[in-house]
């Protein structure tokens, strides 16, 4: 009930649409139940013209005796009583259709508008989460419940709302139609409502559950799907095609299982309306040939009363489809509600301040930070630092010392478990996350780019920029030239994450997105270690360029990137284990000196980098 009701709250803005969808679509079921009506008058006097008198009773409303006569509602210069029928016939015929097509049309405009409302939603919800939102939900899942889950919604609430309103209003009409002319005939159908709506309800909850795993099957198709794809090259590496494919198979063969019991449940539901349906028309003809053979009915009005009646049984049967899918709807809501119900991590306070700009420090507190989960454990503990504006700050250590951990926690990717992190003397958690974000540029290892032109993806985030301006930041990236020689120039669409450029080329347009942000914080982290040594070496010489008058936190496990620093710092274990310049660390013959003489002793790397140097040579600064 309660994802009934968010539903229907994305509903409210569309209520116009609907409402006045509800009364043409009641039209349309009061002129299918008046053409329905007409097959007494067919039966009684087109097809009988030696009937006495001119009056064709159309239906009498029970308890009053008051009878609706048709030569009263078509214009009087129609006598002949074909020519009534035939006039009446064709008019409601083309009033029902402009009805039904003004009805349908208004109810998926409501329908789409709310399901666009809803994916709008769903996608800023999730595009607004921290970072640790993203390690728990894979990209497949995230994708299945924006695009499939929804997918669902949508059908539910358009097309199948659109004939659920038309049919309900058909059944509703028809219902009047059928107890008005076979008065206590009528009231054998109602034996059959109980046995209906108890099967209905039933095969529903099934549908329901059979829908969410279907779903959630999908979903890790979906996951496998986009692993292979964006990991192709490891996958061709490895020779693991087939062992892939296998896995795709056997993931494609649970949904199959689950879509078929879903199917099952739904194929339940037609042939229980038709033998309802069969045993109903069975009864009513046995009680109707008495009431008939002692002139109690005529045939035109017995007639009237089995044709209003089997038509009952279309929306009858389609109801049980508009209920299933509607399950189906809720189901598939689940998951969607889950994504904009959970609770971030990382959130903005409603009176958050706006960091105007960066002039002074970043100052680290006590901070604290644990991974959560069954296996939670303390990646950082007790770091105290301040980094004075203009210092460029070099964070070394093992893998795993949190290096990475401890310049996400400044943008707020995640926030401390324990003390606080000030800029400019605010505690982050105080600052809108938009102020603080865009004091802070970002260059690292893995560069993200679009499927975009090159100058989208410079400009990103600043659509107006000039084309100079855009340039600019591409000469000082040492990127203009490469650009230049591609086909389009700065138009050029590189592909998904930039895949037809070469790693140093997306880095130096990486470096240009950073200028172009223009921050006066960046964070580099391991930005040339993927590259070879011509790559690496423009991309040094960009980021020289981009580290100028700013604030720089630099992380790097090859230890050549870092000497140029004001101040370095060693994680080790989650602590800042020593600090100090380069040769104040190689002088104290702690953890440093021995990153040091670990990577030189290991010769050159797998890109060519050869910096197997003496003690002498690091002792005197030649890193």
């Amino acid at each position: 009930m309660r994802r009934s009701k968010r539903l229907i709250w994305y509903v409210r803005p569309y209520w116009p649409q609907l409402a006045a969808s509800v009364g043409v679509l009641s039209l349309v079921g009061l002129l299918e139940a008046f053409r329905l009506a007409l097959v007494g008058p067919i039966f009684d006097r087109v097809l009988k013209p030696e009937t006495p008198g001119r009056s064709m009773p159309l239906v009498t409303i029970p308890h009053t005796g008051y009878t609706i006569y048709l030569e009263n509602l078509v214009p009087s210069h129609f006598h002949n009583p074909w020519t009534v029928v035939a006039f009446a016939l064709v008019v409601s015929m083309v009033l029902k259709g402009i009805f039904e097509y003004a009805g349908t049309y208004l109810v998926n405009y409501a329908g789409f508008g709310v399901v666009t409302d809803l994916r709008n939603e769903v996608y800023g919800s999730v595009l607004r989460r921290s970072a640790a939102f993203f390690q728990k939900h894979p990209t497949g899942t995230l994708v299945s419940a924006i695009i499939n889950d929804i997918d669902k919604v949508q059908f539910a609430i358009s097309s199948v709302l659109a004939e659920f309103l038309k049919q309900l209003f058909v059944f509703l009409f028809t219902v009047a139609l059928v107890i008005s002319v076979g008065g206590k005939l009528a009231w054998v159908l109602l034996l059959f409502v109980p046995v209906i709506v108890a099967s209905s309800r039933r095969i529903g909850q099934q549908v329901r559950r059979t829908t969410r795993r279907g779903q959630d099957k999908l979903a890790e198709i979906q996951n496998i799907l986009h692993e292979t794809v964006t990991g192709h090259r490891i996958v061709k590496a490895f020779s693991m095609e087939l062992w892939e494919t296998a896995r795709f198979r056997m993931a494609a063969r649970r949904l199959f299982r689950a879509n078929m019991r879903s199917v099952a449940a739904l194929a339940l539901s037609s042939p229980l309306m038709d033998l309802l349906g069969a045993v109903a028309i069975a009864l009513l003809l046995l009680l109707g040939r008495d009431r008939i053979n002692h002139g109690l009915l005529t045939m035109g009005r017995f007639m009237t009363f089995i044709v209003a009646t089997m038509s009952l049984y279309q929306p009858v049967r389609k109801f049980a489809g508009f209920y299933n899918s509607f399950q189906q709807a809720l189901g598939a809501s689940e998951s969607v509600f889950r994504y904009t119900e959970a609770q971030d991590e990382v959130a903005e306070r409603a009176d958050a301040y706006t960091l105007p700009g960066f002039h002074d420090s970043i100052r680290f507190e006590n901070v604290h930070f644990t991974y959560g989960g069954e296996e939670a454990r303390d990646v950082l503990r007790g770091i105290n630092l301040e980094v004075k504006a203009g210092e460029v700050l070099a964070i070394v250590g093992g893998s795993g010392a949190g290096k990475s951990t401890l310049v996400n926690l400044i943008p707020r990717f995640f926030d401390c478990t324990q003390g606080r992190i000030l800029v400019d003397g605010f505690d982050v958690r105080n600052l809108s996350l938009a102020s603080l974000r865009w004091q802070i540029g970002m260059v690292a290892q893995e560069t993200v780019l679009f499927n975009d032109s090159v100058r989208n993806n410079i400009a990103y985030g600043q659509p107006d920029v000039s084309q100079a301006e855009v340039e600019k930041a591409a000469r000082a990236a040492l990127a203009h030239d490469f650009i230049q020689r591609m086909p389009e120039g700065y138009e050029t669409i590189i592909g998904e994450r930039g895949f037809r450029l070469s790693g140093g080329e997306r880095q130096r347009l990486s470096i240009a997105r950073a200028l172009m942000k223009n921050a006066p914080v960046l964070i580099m982290d391991e930005a040339t270690s993927a590259l070879d040594s011509e790559s690496e070496a423009l991309v040094q010489a960009a980021l020289q360029n981009l580290m100028v008058g700013r604030t720089v936190f630099v992380i790097a496990h090859r230890l050549s990137t870092v000497r140029r620093a004001t101040r370095i710092i060693v994680l080790d274990d989650g602590v800042v284990a020593e600090q100090g310049t380069h040769e104040e660390l190689l002088a104290r013959q702690g953890i440093y000196r021995r990153l040091c003489e670990l990577q030189f002793a290991a010769g050159p790397d797998a890109n060519g980098h050869d910096e197997n140097m003496t003690s002498a040579q690091m002792e005197g600064g030649g890193i």
